[in-house]
């Protein structure tokens, strides 16, 4: 295997050197055309962070006039640096660390210290329509990410996360400089793929404008024998006049991953960590997903000051594939691993959604008025089945394969056809107003959402006098979530601001397990509140903010029942005292001296079990939680042609069970890279070499709560991982 992966990684080497070598009589007889090219390139390659975002029903803002926290990172960041996921994009963002989810290759966001899965992240603003479990970033011109509590600017995410913070997508659109771009690349082991990215505008008066995207990737990673492969196509339309705007949003992703490293599930030890490379899943462990999904928009400007705007989505989503959440450590000195209940998962997703509202800007005397009005809607259908597997030993430090085990009598649904076992459906309507005073240097925003949840489940297989597909349990709760903020701008490069906001979620579903007795058992939905103060500055080209804030929400867990039964079930699932919040986040971003630029911060968290009936949870620290963490990316341009880059991340300790007897050591990954343009025929070439994890530290990343509560799991930081690509741009 290692033989074989030098032979890969050497002919990748091979490969760029040719390319390069290709380009070096442009050297000797540069231009000034070419030097202005060059220059033109590389600013155009620069990563970059800016202070804008979707808020919702608010629209898109400037974070300085804005009572809440966001940021967004470009399409050049993604660009440069190569991400395969979604999360590695966001591994930028100092308040954010990414993990995983379930046994598939799911990525799992703690923002703010609360989870956000890949279910609720936004796509051009509305949810339910982006890709479940891993989404590939070609296809968007920039990720969104808006720190803290927001059901009412986004209603409540329909997964059930995001009390943290939300992250939205936007797509990618022709610009008035058109676009013609290439690109290869290649990611360790073998990982070869390549990309296209063509925008153009058309008509009189380029109304018309045309961005099509497309890539696709194959290939092992640096984790040894897990293969990956990823072919993404998207499609964006749109068209101006006067007063109206349309566009069109069509993309389709497919995914499919073998041997996926999974987490690592431990008692009352925590291991030492694995080789980085190693792989204890089984190469008969696949996981296969296939997404279609656009959207249609409309905006028409009544008058000068008056909008309406509309949109419509839907995703048809397939996943498939058998998929093991963890493997479970027997012996911490050995390795000694079980692999239990792996399962089939046959899933298919119907997702709608829409939106419509005004926005009216006014004033009424010596204050302005920013009116909006709207609603929104969202149906998602989930049908499933699944069929469980026996149990396998392995081990975590010396991995074997094994054959797949026979099936067990656990399974549920229809595997052939699987009907609906869930359906939700989103209702929402809202109001606010931000008043301008002082020529809008105080600008106090407050507003109401109305919110109808609907969930349905069905049962897998004959419940009693419930037949299959049956309706189990059914319930519908309207709850209203306002929001009221305040910003101050002395001038206009300082901006102070203070709210207060809720989030809502549905409520939490008790696991399917035959040890907890209300198994399957669906809680009404239930809010939290948020408390922030902050501020923003710019100073040259650096921008900088810093937030406080504090979030509580009602804590769910399984506990054993009392008095313990002799038989039957011993545990139960409540929602029990509250998980409480408190944190402080500082960033900055932008160009510190000419061709020097930063993307940094740090968060300080505080998260804590509180009103516990259990009192020996009772003022715990939350699991999975890192006490803090601190980011820096820096770019330095040695000349305009050579850029190198460097970044650190850096997590601290983090609880890994809730009664805080064990917690992970603090890690630290360090990343280089550098990039060099140079000029073949009038067209720039961009080359990019990354390293991440370039020491090739060890560490365990994340930890998670199990079920039952004295269970825990961790999930493996990836090794040292190369990663190389050339760019034209025609």
């Amino acid at each position: 295997m290692v033989a074989h992966r030098n032979i890969y990684r050497g002919s990748a080497l091979a490969v760029m050197g040719v390319a390069l070598l290709s380009t070096t009589p442009t050297f000797a007889q540069e231009t000034e055309d070419d030097e202005s090219i060059v220059v033109t390139a590389q600013r155009n390659n620069q990563s970059q962070v800016s202070r804008t975002g979707s808020l919702g029903a608010l629209g898109e803002k400037d974070a300085m006039d804005t009572p809440f926290s966001v940021k967004s990172y470009n399409a050049a960041l993604i660009l440069n640096q190569q991400p395969q996921t979604l999360g590695q994009v966001l591994e930028n963002d100092p308040s954010i660390r990414t993990s995983a989810a379930f046994g598939t290759p799911a990525e799992l966001f703690v923002v703010r210290g609360f989870n956000l899965a890949s279910d609720d992240i936004a796509y051009n603003g509305m949810y339910g329509l982006t890709p479940r479990q891993l989404v590939a970033p070609e296809l968007y011109d920039q990720v969104q990410v808006l720190n803290g509590s927001n059901a009412f600017l986004n209603g409540a995410a329909p997964g059930g996360s995001g009390l943290g913070g939300g992250i939205n997508l936007a797509s990618k659109r022709a610009t008035d400089k058109e676009i013609s771009r290439v690109t290869l690349n290649y990611a360790g082991t073998r990982h070869f793929g390549g990309a296209v990215d063509v925008g153009r505008r058309f008509g009189t008066d380029r109304e018309f404008g045309v961005r099509v995207n497309g890539a696709i990737r194959g290939g092992d990673v640096a984790v040894d024998d897990e293969y990956r492969n990823a072919k993404v196509f998207g499609i964006a339309l749109d068209w101006n006049s006067d007063r109206a705007r349309l566009t069109v949003d069509l993309a389709y992703q497919r995914l499919f991953v073998r041997g996926l490293r999974h987490k690592v599930a431990i008692s009352t030890v925590i291991p030492r960590v694995p080789r980085g490379d190693v792989n204890y899943s089984q190469q008969w462990q696949t996981y296969e997903q296939r997404d279609i999904f656009g959207i249609v928009g409309f905006e028409y400007d009544l008058a000068d000051n008056a909008e309406f705007y509309a949109s419509f989505g839907a995703r048809d989503g397939m996943e498939e594939g058998v998929s093991l959440n963890a493997v479970l450590v027997t012996d911490p000195v050995l390795g000694t691993a079980t692999g239990n209940n792996a399962q089939f998962t046959p899933r298919t997703d119907n997702n709608e959604a829409g939106q419509a509202g005004f926005r009216i800007r006014g004033n009424s005397g010596s204050i302005s008025h920013e009116l909006n009005i709207g609603g929104s809607l969202s149906w998602q259908v989930n049908r499933n089945a699944y069929q469980r597997y026996g149990a396998y030993v392995t081990n975590i430090y010396n991995p074997v394969q094994v054959p797949r085990p026979p099936e067990n009598a656990v399974r549920g649904g229809d595997l052939d056809d699987p009907f609906p076992v869930a359906r939700t459906r989103y209702h929402s309507l809202y109001v606010s107003d931000t008043l301008g005073f002082a020529d809008d240097r105080l600008l106090l925003t407050a507003g109401l959402r109305y919110q109808q949840i609907e969930d349905r489940r069905y049962a897998y297989n004959q419940t009693g006098a419930i037949p299959p597909g049956g309706l189990t349990s059914r319930y519908k709760a309207g709850v209203t979530t306002p929001v009221i903020g305040l910003v101050a701008k002395p001038n206009e490069r300082i901006s102070l601001y203070a709210n207060r906001i809720e989030g809502l979620v549905k409520g939490d579903v008790a696991p399917i397990d035959p040890a907890i007795i209300n198994s399957g058992e669906v809680f009404d939905p239930y809010k939290t509140t948020q408390y922030e103060i902050g501020g923003k500055v710019i100073i040259g080209g650096i921008n900088a903010s810093i937030a406080a804030y504090q979030t509580k929400r009602p804590n769910a867990y399984s506990r054993n029942i009392s008095p313990l039964p002799t038989t039957g079930p011993t545990r139960i699932f409540v929602v029990e005292g509250e998980q409480r919040n408190r944190g402080i986040e500082l960033a900055i971003d932008g160009e510190v001296a000419k061709g020097l630029r930063i993307i940094s911060g740090a968060a300080i968290n505080d998260a804590k079990l509180t009103k516990n009936a259990n009192i020996a949870l009772d003022g715990k620290k939350a699991v999975g939680v890192p006490d803090y963490t601190l980011n820096a990316n820096v770019e330095w341009d040695v000349v305009p042609s050579l850029t190198l880059t460097g970044r650190v991340i850096h997590t601290g300790p983090q609880m890994v069970n809730q009664l805080n007897t064990l917690e992970l050591k603090s890690w630290t990954r360090f990343d280089v890279g550098a990039r060099f343009v140079t000029v073949l025929g009038d067209n720039p070439i961009t080359f990019r070499a990354n390293v991440d994890n370039v020491f090739n530290r060890r560490y365990w990343a994340a930890a998670f709560t199990s079920f039952p509560a004295f269970d825990a799991s961790l999930l493996q930081g990836l090794p040292r991982t190369l990663k190389l690509s050339v760019t034209a741009d025609f």
